[in-house]
């Protein structure tokens, strides 16, 4: 991995993998294509299990919140975890149990002993992981590659994320129809190790955090909130996440409808348009990852939330299949480009002992309130359409994003106006 880190930083397309020069950012790399790719097997071998299991939309919809809720309640103490202890000490924590969960499974279902009500408790189980495991994932990025190349490490990460996105699902279609659901969980599993190996050679200086290790949790959440209630930046960063989590990103929940009632394309017209998604998400890491490091991140942030909305608006208005995937090639894009800036503007100007507690937030607000956007845009769904839905949603995105673009104007023109004055007198 050293020699193609070495190649890809010396190449036409160095500046897009220069997080690749790093080592200790190579090991976590090579683990996280490993791991990734078996997480998203996972998750379509456990949809796929609770289906043949119950046949039941409802038990659909209770492993999937089971899975996800952890992460409202657990976000912001696994924020505070990773700013009071070694961050790689926790992950190596977080993903051992991950990988006991799902070897756990695999174990059960080779026995033939698992119910749909286990699967729920180990999805349960590993949403609290997961909970623990993301704000120091987020935030170790700067120790391995330096606040230089954090915003290309946060893309390349996105990116990763989005080819595993794409692949993962194909191969775990493969594996249950040729072996059995058992055997995806089972290499899930086996992926982990890849991680753990890697983090385990990583040659990462101790850091002493500077005052979360003699805070109680709940003071040093309160701390992280205080600063970031006291920081324009973080704070506006913040509500457009949340805005864009809650009413843009949730449109996704309504693809099948539109898939079949409006396009008429049915399952396969679907997964077309989830790949269209996929690959403008990966072009949009790729883009930032290249070139995010040259363009001023505010440009960056609501250059995306602008192509999400656009995208968005347009989709809404195609009716026929081609068009709609050439929108969400749109929508992908921005989303990514969005998010992966936004996340990479936090980690860059947080205090070096708020930064994991800072990411837990942004978890929190990235993956604890998407739910909620998706049982509001059902509802409106059902009472003035899928379309119309979609559109107020990305209305509302568009609103929040000029509002926002508006008070942070006027706070850097204050911020003038006032250096001026005082170098006046």
């Amino acid at each position: 991995m050293s020699f193609v880190g070495s190649l890809l930083s010396r190449s036409v397309g160095g500046a897009m993998f220069r997080s690749l020069r790093h080592r200790n950012y190579r090991l976590f790399f090579a683990g996280q294509l490993f791991s990734l790719t078996g997480t998203w097997i996972q998750m379509v071998a456990q949809s796929w299990l609770v289906y043949d299991l119950t046949h039941s939309a409802i038990w659909l919809g209770i492993v999937g919140f089971l899975g996800s809720i952890p992460t409202l309640f657990f976000a912001m103490p696994g924020g505070a975890v990773a700013d009071r202890f070694e961050k790689k000490k926790v992950l190596v924590v977080t993903q051992s149990v991950a990988a006991i969960q799902a070897l756990g499974l695999a174990a059960l279902i080779g026995m033939d002993l698992v119910t749909p009500l286990m699967v729920g408790l180990f999805a349960l189980l590993l949403g609290i992981v997961n909970a623990f495991d993301a704000p120091s994932r987020l935030s170790f990025v700067g120790e391995m590659v330096g606040k230089e190349d954090l915003a290309n490490g946060v893309a390349l990460n996105s990116a990763l994320f989005n080819s595993a996105r794409m692949i993962g699902p194909a191969i775990g279609g493969v594996l249950i129809a040729a072996y059995g659901v058992g055997w995806c969980f089972f290499l899930n599993g086996i992926s982990f190790l890849a991680v753990i190996a890697g983090l385990i050679r990583m040659d990462i200086p101790e850091q002493m955090p500077k005052s979360a290790s003699h805070h109680s949790m709940t003071a040093a959440i309160r701390e992280a909130l205080s600063y970031i209630r006291h920081h324009a930046t973080f704070a506006a960063i913040m509500v457009l996440v949340a805005t864009v989590t809650v009413f843009g990103w949730s449109y996704s929940v309504l693809l099948p409808i539109i898939a079949d009632k409006i396009l008429k394309s049915g399952a396969i017209g679907l997964g077309n348009l989830l790949t269209a998604t996929g690959f403008g998400a990966l072009c949009g890491a790729l883009t930032v990852a290249a070139k995010g490091s040259q363009i001023h991140p505010r440009r960056v942030i609501y250059g995306g939330l602008s192509i999400f909305v656009v995208s968005v608006f347009a989709f809404t208005f195609t009716a026929t299949p081609l068009m709609a995937m050439l929108c969400l090639v749109g929508v992908g894009f921005g989303l990514v480009s969005f998010f992966s800036t936004a996340n990479a503007t936090l980690q860059r100007n947080a205090p070096d002992h708020l930064r994991g507690r800072i990411m837990g937030l942004y978890t929190l607000v990235f993956t604890g309130f998407f739910p909620f956007g998706s049982l509001a845009i059902g509802f409106l769904a059902d009472h003035i359409g899928a379309q119309q839905a979609i559109m107020l949603g990305a209305s509302v995105c568009a609103i929040a994003g000029l509002l926002v673009y508006s008070a942070m104007k006027k706070n850097r023109l204050a911020a003038a106006v006032k250096i001026s004055q005082k170098g006046i007198v």
